[in-house]
C-alpha cells in the first residue's frame, strides 16, 4: 500500500486485468509473488536499512524474510512504475530527469518481459532498495475451499516523491490515487470492485488522517501482525465469512469447497460486497 497526502491520505490502487484468473477487474494494491531471485546474498547487497535476519524476525520465519521486501519493491516497479530506491549521495530517483525517466520506462518494460532482472537493474544503476521505509502491515491467507489459495502479506510505504505512477497495461489496466473512504464508498455504490482483504486493509488505514501517522503506527506494530485465515461458511442465506475471534470461528467447519455454491470467485465477490456495507472497524 503506497500512501501519500494530497492533502488527505490517499492510497494507490491498480485494477487487475479483466482476464485474470482470480477476481479480474478488481481494484487491488500493487503486488505479486515472491520470486527465488528476490532473496539471497545478491538481494541483500541491494538493500539498505534492513537485514535478512531483521526481516525474518518481523515475519516470524527462520530465514529469507528480506525476499518479501525485495518482492514488494520489484512488483511496485513492475505494476505501478514506482521505485523506492536511491543512489547513495545522488539526487532523488526519477524526480524530473527526462532522460533518466525515459531510460527507466524501457528498463521497466524489459523487467516485465523477463529479459532484464530487477536486481541487475539495481546493480547497473547503483541503486539501493529502501526496504527500511517499507513496513509490514497485515497477513491474510485465502479460505480453505478455494481452487487457488494465496498466502499474502501486506506492506505499507510512503510513495516516492516526484515519481508518477502508471499501470503496466498487462497485469494491471488502470491506476488511481484515492482516499480509503472514497474507495470504500465507490465499492458500496458498485462503481468499483474490491475484495474482502483489500476492504479490511482500506478500513484499517482509513483511521489515520495522514500518511505520517499511518507509517509511524505501522512501524511500531510490524512485529505483532496476526495471521488472518477467514472461513467461508454456507448457511441458509448463501455464504458468509467468519474471521478469527468471531463467534463460532473455532466451531465452524473447515470447508472443502463443496459447501460453497457456484463459482468461488462469485462467492468472494458476494462476500466482499456484504463486508463493506457497514464499514466495520478492523
Amino acid at each position: 500500500m503506497l500512501v501519500r497526502d494530497a492533502p488527505e491520505l490517499e492510497v494507490l490502487m491498480v485494477r487487475r486485468n479483466l482476464n485474470s484468473d482470480f477476481v479480474g477487474g478488481a481494484y487491488v494494491f500493487p503486488g505479486g509473488a515472491v520470486d527465488r531471485a528476490d532473496g539471497g546474498a545478491e538481494a541483500g547487497a541491494a538493500c539498505v536499512g534492513r537485514s535478512d535476519a531483521d526481516a525474518s524476525a518481523v515475519l516470524g520465519v527462520a530465514s529469507g524474510g528480506l525476499a518479501y521486501w525485495v518482492a514488494v519493491l520489484r512488483e511496485t516497479f513492475e505494476e505501478a512504475g514506482l521505485l523506492l530506491a536511491e543512489r547513495p549521495g545522488g539526487p532523488p530517483l526519477l524526480a524530473g530527469d527526462a532522460a533518466e525517466e525515459a531510460r527507466f520506462v524501457a528498463e521497466r518494460a524489459a523487467v516485465n518481459a523477463g529479459t532484464r532482472r530487477f536486481l541487475d537493474l539495481c546493480r547497473d544503476e547503483d541503486l539501493r532498495l529502501l526496504v527500511a521505509d517499507v513496513h509490514y502491515f497485515a497477513h491474510w491467507i485465502t479460505p480453505r475451499g478455494a481452487p487457488r489459495r494465496y498466502d499474502t502479506r501486506f506492506f505499507v510505504a510512503a510513495a516516492p516523491t516526484g515519481q508518477i505512477a502508471a499501470h503496466d497495461a498487462g497485469e494491471t489496466i488502470a491506476e488511481t490515487w484515492i482516499s480509503p473512504a472514497d474507495a470504500l464508498a465507490r465499492h458500496r455504490a458498485g462503481t468499483i470492485e474490491i475484495i474482502f482483504p483489500t476492504i479490511r486493509n482500506l478500513q484499517a488505514i482509513s483511521r489515520f488522517a495522514t500518511s505520517g501517522e499511518l507509517l509511524a503506527a505501522a512501524a511500531a506494530a510490524s512485529s505483532t501482525v496476526p495471521t488472518i485465515e477467514p472461513r467461508v461458511v454456507a448457511d441458509g442465506n448463501g455464504v458468509r465469512i467468519v474471521l478469527p475471534g468471531d463467534e463460532g470461528y473455532d466451531e465452524a467447519p473447515v470447508p472443502d469447497g463443496t459447501g460453497v455454491p457456484g463459482n468461488f470467485n462469485d462467492a468472494v465477490r458476494a462476500i466482499s460486497m456484504k463486508a463493506n456495507q457497514a464499514d466495520p472497524a478492523p
